[in-house]
């Protein structure tokens, strides 16, 4: 195969985005061959949009059935990930997925063991992993550079949203269909180079603040706070909320600490481990000798289509994928930790109970469906376009 022949399930706002993308030839050695929406006019665009040669459908079962595609970019709200995955993966096709992997952690266990199973390429669109400084914050944390961890600190409120953004899809901020708020829409890509970077915490305690800003029935806010085995901490902080929002991210390790904001990466790296020095030094408060780097973000990373090229070529060639889709499972725990943490008032010890979070969840869906939607419905135009709001600002 020297072509990798692609469908798109799902041509609202993402969807069409890739699906034009890889139209118009962004995307090395894939060429799109069919798309799919439930919505007429969402079809209507693609005819008009997408060139004759490409397939349109309204059921993706249809679809997936006539083979009209190897591999397929699944692009529709949350709960739709793991259905649509696991019967894309069991006919045969190679999958991408839109993060986040799923909304609770039972069916995205339920996804991966599917994948595992089919041995197809398993891919979830973490486009932030194709930013350089989080690739370097990464290399200096697992090379040891850093040292012993004792903090990380993220503060990341620079989602804002109005209330528009809101009321342009129904599925849009609710437990039913998106799952939850800014940490299932917004923040899986911050919450995957967190954990990408540092691992899962052993336990978290979060708040959660539902309708602060906005008219909406789930959380605009958060603030996580996580404890690691070795007794590092990790504290996260976002909303949908706050104008000018900020992006700044610390770590700090026995060997100096590194900054992340502004497009630049800063570093000071300790000449003797704190360690050493807090047991071995004959003075109360010594400075410390370090030395100071920096790398700065010279234009866009790759996102969305350096994820859709090494997706391609992990099909076609076994090239390593960048973001495995098995790997959302991780950040997808810490926001299911974080809901259930808040529900509870509680401490919440990782690896999750997946079964006690898919109860609560459950009856927030069933309390939601009782109440009925409050909010009128105005779909922005999706125009194929990727969207800066989808990219990392500084």
């Amino acid at each position: 195969m020297d072509e990798l022949r692609i469908a798109v399930i799902g041509i609202g706002n993402m969807g069409s985005a890739h699906a034009s993308h890889i139209a118009q030839g962004a995307v090395a050695q894939a060429r799109l061959t069919a798309v799919c929406d439930i919505r007429e006019e969402r079809r209507d665009w693609a005819a008009r949009e997408l060139g004759s040669g490409v397939k349109i459908y309204a059921d993706y079962h249809q679809l997936l059935d006539e083979h009209a595609a190897d591999a397929v970019v699944i692009a529709v709200p949350h709960p739709l990930h793991p259905v649509i995955g696991i019967e894309a993966l069991s006919k045969g096709y190679h999958v991408l997925t839109e993060k986040p992997e799923g909304i609770d952690k039972a069916s995205v266990l339920e996804l991966n063991a599917c994948a595992e199973k089919s041995g197809r390429t398993f891919a979830i669109m973490f486009n932030q992993r194709t930013n350089p400084l989080f690739q370097k914050m990464r290399e200096l944390v697992k090379s040891g550079q850093l040292g012993r961890i004792r903090h990380f600190i993220w503060i990341v409120n620079n989602w804002y949203r109005t209330q528009a953004y809101y009321d342009s899809g129904s599925w849009r901020a609710t437990w039913n269909g998106e799952g939850g708020g800014v940490l299932m829409n917004q923040c899986p890509h911050n919450l995957d180079i967190w954990q990408w970077i540092l691992g899962v915490p052993d336990r978290i305690v979060a708040e959660c603040g539902v309708s602060r800003y906005h008219h909406i029935n789930v959380e605009d806010e958060a603030t996580i706070t996580g404890v690691y085995r070795n007794g590092a901490t990790a504290v996260f902080v976002t909303s949908t909320g706050e104008q000018p929002g900020t992006n700044r991210m610390e770590i700090s390790g026995s060997k100096g600490k590194a900054v992340i904001e502004n497009g630049k990466l800063m570093f000071w790296e300790n000449a003797a481990d704190t360690d050493s020095v807090t047991y071995t030094a004959d003075r109360s408060s010594p400075k410390a000798d370090t030395t100071y780097r920096e790398w700065v973000q010279e234009g866009r990373e790759p996102a969305h289509i350096g994820i859709l090229n090494n997706f391609t070529r992990a099909v076609l060639y076994g090239e390593p994928l960048l973001s495995p889709g098995v790997e959302g499972i991780h950040e997808l725990e810490i926001t299911n930790a974080a809901y259930l943490s808040s529900w509870t008032g509680k401490w919440v010890d990782l690896p999750l109970d997946e079964t006690e979070y898919l109860a609560r969840l459950r009856e927030k869906q069933e309390e939601e469906r009782k109440t009925g939607a409050s909010r009128s419905v105005k779909a922005e135009e999706a125009d194929g376009s990727y969207s800066e709001r989808w990219m990392v600002r500084w």
